[in-house]
């Protein structure tokens, strides 16, 4: 028990003094976490930022500026005014995610084409091929606006001329099919509703212009949404995920480096040299493995606690933290007796083990969450370790699940450290 301890003494002063490695493992997760965080969504309190988008308003008529007020006041738009030239080239650089054209005489084609569904006027949108989402968010705001916009216009008073346009249009009465006769009644009350506002408002204000002749504003989207957010735990926050994910990283990281280590050991003749004295192979691997678990648990609570002081992460279990880190410190430990069983030369088994790692973190889910997978690629992802790990570090964060939620990935993780544990051991007595 003596000459373990030694072991795992040794091991962790000779951590301790190496300012590199200290760097790399603790501060540089820290700052990659916090840029993946302010992606995923940052804190609770933190505003949703709008989407840039460029108008090129080549119709001047009421319905094309009332498209372009509309999208203006828009809260998740951030709306600028472009030339077509402008906007092209500004889409085209990335600058714009999207840019919208509204061309001249689009308001009136628009009106014409509400109820007879013919010649309908395009609409060009400029877009970014990397931002094809913003694209579809953007069709669905610029729908609402010009829904809104042309019914307003076509039935109020003033559009009186377009239903007359309608009625024309359609066969004589005695000719007329069913769908027809219904559209051709409808379109005579509209226009007996439009004669008569329109004598209303003559009368009362004779000499006014330019009043709104839109009967309730228009057609428009009939409801709203009440959002409620759903977890058993504290808000959602971004930053929570992003440290789970770089923590399980870069504590890989810092298991190829354990693993190199006793392969550079084995080099300088140094590892001859501790199996020459008076203890015995399991116990030289067991000092490394717990001296490597516990800088893994340093390291992984040293990060959660730079997420709470500075970004506001909440824990809601401790215990389950704990438990979770634990068992995950141990898959790390046990994963550089790996590397170091298998590795034939320090140069060869970093570059194959550092491959390893960053396909097991981004099948994990700790660059973007696993939930985004496609389906079958979710399933499969439960083979790999690292998947567990972020749930389980999920888990004690936002979701809120406590101490029961990260017993099967604290299980998981125990188990990979068996197996990983018992080929090494395997392979050093080879």
């Amino acid at each position: 028990m003596t000459a373990l301890i030694a072991l795992i003494r040794k091991d962790l002063i000779l951590y301790l003094k190496d300012k590199r490695a200290l760097m790399l493992h603790l501060l540089m997760p820290v700052v990659l976490a916090a840029f993946f965080g302010s992606l995923f969504g940052g804190t609770p309190s933190e505003r949703t930022s709008k989407i840039d988008i460029g108008v090129v308003a080549l119709d001047q008529s009421g319905i094309g500026k009332k498209i372009v007020d509309g999208l203006k006041a828009d809260s998740t738009l951030r709306v600028t005014e472009l030339s077509e030239a402008e906007a092209q080239a500004k889409v085209r650089t990335g600058k714009l995610p999207v840019a919208v054209v509204i061309p001249a005489g689009f308001g009136d084609r628009a009106g014409d084409a509400l109820f007879s569904g013919k010649d309908k006027p395009e609409l060009p949108l400029f877009y970014d091929p990397s931002q094809s989402t913003v694209l579809a968010m953007v069709k669905g705001l610029l729908t609402q606006q010009v829904m809104q916009a042309t019914s307003s216009a076509v039935m109020g008073r003033q559009g009186s001329a377009s239903t007359d346009r309608y009625l024309a249009d359609l066969p004589a009465a005695d000719k007329r099919s069913t769908d027809e006769a219904q559209l051709g009644d409808f379109l005579t009350s509209l226009k007996k509703f439009q004669d008569q506002r329109a004598a209303t408002a003559a009368a009362a204000q004779p000499a006014a212009s330019g009043a709104d002749d839109a009967p309730a504003g228009g057609m428009s989207v009939p409801y709203t949404t009440k959002d409620a957010a759903l977890s058993s735990g504290p808000k959602y926050n971004g930053y929570a995920h992003s440290f789970a994910g770089m923590g399980v990283q870069f504590i890989l990281f810092m298991g190829i480096d354990m693993g190199i280590g006793i392969l550079l050991a084995q080099r300088m003749g140094i590892w001859n040299r501790l199996l020459a004295a008076p203890v015995s192979m399991t116990t030289v691997l067991a000092g490394r493995a717990i001296s490597g678990a516990l800088i893994a648990m340093g390291l992984m609570c040293a990060m959660f606690l730079c997420a709470m002081l500075i970004f506001k992460v909440e824990i809601s279990s401790p215990a389950g933290f704990l438990v979770i880190a634990a068992s995950f410190s141990m898959m790390t430990a046990a994963f550089g007796l790996l590397i170091a069983a298998f590795g034939k030369t320090p140069e060869a088994a970093r570059g194959i083990a550092t491959f390893a790692t960053l396909i097991m973190v981004m099948l994990g889910g700790a660059w973007v969450p696993s939930f985004i997978f496609p389906e079958w690629m979710q399933q499969v992802t439960l083979l790999v370790p690292t998947r567990w790990a972020v749930d389980g570090f999920d888990a004690v964060t936002w979701r809120g699940l406590g101490l029961a939620g990260v017993w099967p990935a604290a299980a998981v993780q125990l188990g990979f450290a068996a197996i990983f544990g018992a080929l090494a051991v395997w392979r050093f007595r080879r």
